[in-house]
């Protein structure tokens, strides 16, 4: 292992789901960055959060009941 961070990202059906999201993130202050699903991933909607591992559980919890989301995925390094 190479000491970087692991990275996930949370998939959305609708671009206006992953805004909204973004949208509570930044309102905690929760480091996160809006990216193009990657080619590896299908998702209906064509943006995604990443943000690192050790931040899955407060994300999780932000948006909880406040915005739908398909999955959470580990991005490979």
């Amino acid at each position: 292992m190479n000491g970087s961070p692991t990275h996930y990202v949370m998939l959305f059906k609708a671009v206006s789901y992953a805004l909204k999201a973004e949208k509570i993130l930044k309102s905690e202050a929760i480091p996160h960055k809006l990216i193009p699903v990657p080619k590896q991933i299908s998702s209906d909607c064509g943006i995604c959060l990443r943000f690192e591992s050790n931040l899955r559980s407060s994300i999780e919890r932000s948006i909880f009941d406040k915005v739908e989301f398909e999955e959470i995925q580990q991005l490979s390094n």
